[in-house]
């Protein structure tokens, strides 16, 4: 008999949570963007967010809380409510933070529960307009012989650009100097005017300054061209080898929030990646919409614990860390 009543206890206690949870969303729903407004990460949100209020039936904001590489936006949806109305999108850096920062305010793997991946969004290796070289061989050949002055921009420690910046540097074995920026607008802004000479950039930022030619393209990191940008080689066609670099994004919620939200969110977000705009301004940018498979829990759980261990020795043998 205590059998049977501890039994119905717990079926009781199952279908009052489900039930709980059965309105959700009830009123608008902040999805935290960790970087300024006007960036490729911003820019991906927007699109997905207003296409997964249609769905949900509810508002679904975004708010941008920049700041330390994303940790700031990361920590702020750690330690937010886990109702499921505080969400975090943020993309690779969620990953090579764990390594990049000796103090983070949170546990990256157990501080989140899982939505789904977005999408993986390709980079440039870009420069200014006048640079000398015609090609990534070239481009390779010349920083190698100009170590010492030429510039690599980049959004700050912890943004896309920097990341694949040390991809780049690694994978031609050259450290090249380094010029930080507070956010991606002013590094492209100092690239168009020549103030500095290469960066690596996602598509979504750098796809219209290379269609209009006010920056000069060597190289997509894609294991394919893209047909947004069909004249522009693979790294791998200019003799980086293995030089593969994609700028994936996911969407998470704070520890604790009930796996009915986290899976309502998940299946929003699969509708959503099929929204007919949201491929096509996707297209546009030079990426594509995560498929359904991708875009689950489980999926994004599995890339952020591979990519840890991607990263960290890249991040450990550059040495740049951020306090």
């Amino acid at each position: 008999m205590k059998k049977l009543l501890a039994a119905l206890a717990t079926t009781a206690a199952l279908t009052l949570s489900s039930a709980a949870w059965a309105d959700y969303p009830e009123r608008t729903i902040t999805v935290v963007v960790p970087f300024a407004a006007g960036g490729p990460t911003d820019t991906v949100t927007r699109l997905v967010a207003e296409a997964m209020s249609k769905d949900l039936g509810q508002q679904v904001i975004v708010e941008n809380v920049g700041g330390a590489g994303g940790t700031l936006g990361a920590g702020r949806v750690a330690s937010s409510e886990p109702d499921g109305y505080t969400l975090l999108l943020h993309h690779i850096g969620m990953a090579t933070s764990a390594t990049l920062y000796r103090k983070l305010a949170y546990d990256t793997l157990n501080a989140f529960e899982y939505v789904g991946l977005v999408t993986d969004v390709p980079m440039t290796i870009v420069a200014r307009k006048d640079l000398e070289p015609a090609d990534l061989k070239g481009l390779v050949e010349y920083a190698k012989a100009n170590k010492d002055t030429v510039t690599v921009a980049n959004a700050g420690i912890g943004a896309a650009s920097h990341l694949c910046g040390m991809m780049f540097m690694s994978a031609i074995d050259t450290s090249l100097v380094t010029v930080p920026y507070k956010g991606t607008g002013p590094a492209m802004t100092d690239l168009l005017g020549g103030q500095v000479d290469i960066m690596c950039d996602q598509t979504t930022n750098t796809t219209k300054q290379i269609q209009g030619g006010t920056i000069k393209a060597y190289a997509v990191t894609s294991a394919k061209r893209l047909d947004v940008l069909p004249d522009v080689p693979t790294a791998e066609e200019g003799g980086l080898t293995g030089f593969q670099v994609g700028i994936w994004h996911g969407i998470y919620a704070p520890k604790g929030t009930p796996a009915e939200i986290t899976e309502r969110l998940s299946k929003s977000l699969q509708v959503a990646l099929k929204d007919p705009n949201v491929i096509a301004r996707f297209a546009e940018l030079g990426t594509v919409p995560s498929s359904e498979a991708d875009a689950t829990p489980a999926a994004l759980k599995a890339k952020l614990e591979s990519e840890i261990a991607r990263w960290k020795p890249v991040i450990e043998a550059a040495g740049q860390y951020a306090d």
